[in-house]
């Protein structure tokens, strides 16, 4: 050990922190230099780690930062300002209901209503809200792990939620 690594644990210091997962930085590394050439990767860089890894982990970052030459600083900013950017691992169960007017007129507020006090119950279920899907016609619309779902009724809203309590 150097003097200095004995100076800090001396000092009753934190150890210095892990490296991160070798295993994810390297593929996200892999992701990220197949955009290198392209013109503005930043977006598709994420978008293709979302993908493979279901969210953006904070070790990520720096790694993405390496690859195109980028601050960290550059890299979490358009990150944070995404909302879609999952910062954490997904929830098991993700439901995403509109509230826009068209799906409120066919009872997508109820839908929300219950679908929140559902989610309250349960772990690792998420409910989020957005204002068009863009599937008026068939409201009310949703999107209930990753598939675009119309007509929703509430049973269909509950059903995966009511799975997760068991």
């Amino acid at each position: 050990m150097s003097p200095k690594t004995d100076r800090r644990q001396a000092s009753g210091a934190a150890p210095p922190r892990p490296p991160a997962d070798a295993a994810r930085a390297d593929a996200v590394r892999t992701i990220a230099t197949q955009y290198v050439g392209d013109r503005g990767p930043l977006l598709p860089i994420l978008h293709s780690v979302l993908e493979h890894h279901g969210y953006i982990a904070d070790d990520d970052i720096p790694v993405i930062a390496e690859v195109l030459n980028l601050s960290r600083a550059d890299v979490h900013g358009v990150v944070s300002f995404y909302p879609d950017f999952r910062r954490t691992p997904p929830p098991a169960v993700r439901v995403v209901l509109c509230r826009g007017e068209a799906c409120q007129s066919v009872g997508a507020e109820d839908l929300y209503a219950a679908a929140r006090s559902a989610a309250a119950r349960a772990d690792d279920v998420e409910v989020g809200e957005v204002f068009c899907l863009g599937n008026c016609a068939l409201g009310p619309s949703g999107v209930v792990n990753g598939q675009l779902r119309g007509r929703l009724t509430t049973a269909d809203v509950l059903a995966p939620l009511h799975r997760r309590q068991r």
